[in-house]
């Protein structure tokens, strides 16, 4: 079997943990081998730097140090977890990829998509997902479920206005790439929730677009 690479991207509280438990148990069900996985992470050495990005600290963080640290996580993660995956034939689950980085450092932030292209195309040699499912849930909502979890991270801790700008960046990426992106509706009950990500699942596995 040919491997996939599968990322799921959303703004704070969109419900990727879930949403990573019913693909995990999809790919059981079709004795689909695979590798479930995180950004920024998925390595020692990368979970090592999701320590540094995430930590809530009084020292202000410059964008482009985030980036750069971001970035350093996932060099290490492409090559030593998500490529020898494939390789094998293995699915990758990846809770989250390089659109983070256009969103999060580039929208939200305000870093040139530029720059974010140049570390993209030269680093990771272009390697985008098969297929990226945008879990999309109005900040309101994904924000009150972040306070329930009661585990903060130094993103959660970010004005409404950026998160505003998070979910308004997912969107257009999803617009500019249709074919790649997948917009899940994460405002609904699980078990829809559920159904719009097998639905898509389904259709990758037979070839089809969605």
């Amino acid at each position: 079997m040919t491997g996939k690479f599968i990322s799921l991207e959303g703004g704070e509280g969109a419900g990727k943990s879930s949403a990573i438990k019913a693909i995990e148990a999809w790919l059981e069900q079709h004795n689909i081998p695979y590798l479930l996985t995180r950004e920024p992470g998925g390595t020692p050495m990368a979970e090592e730097i999701r320590e540094l990005v995430l930590s809530a600290r009084e020292e202000t963080v410059a964008a482009n140090t985030e980036l750069l640290l971001v970035f350093a996580s996932r060099v290490q993660h492409l090559s030593e977890k998500i490529l020898p995956a494939i390789a094998q034939g293995k699915w990758v689950i990846s809770d989250r990829f390089v659109d983070s980085s256009y969103v999060y450092q580039g929208i939200a932030r305000g870093i040139d998509e530029t720059v974010i292209d140049g570390l993209t195309n030269t680093f990771l040699q272009g390697q985008l997902p098969d297929k990226t499912l945008l879990l999309d849930v109005p900040v309101d909502i994904g924000m009150s479920r972040v306070q329930t979890r009661g585990e903060a991270n130094r993103l959660d801790g970010e004005s409404l206005a950026f998160h505003e700008k998070v979910r308004a960046g997912f969107l257009a990426r999803a617009d500019q790439e249709p074919s790649r992106f997948a917009v899940i509706d994460a405002s609904q009950s699980i078990d829809s929730v559920e159904q719009q990500i097998i639905a898509q699942l389904n259709q990758l596995l037979l070839g089809t677009s969605a």
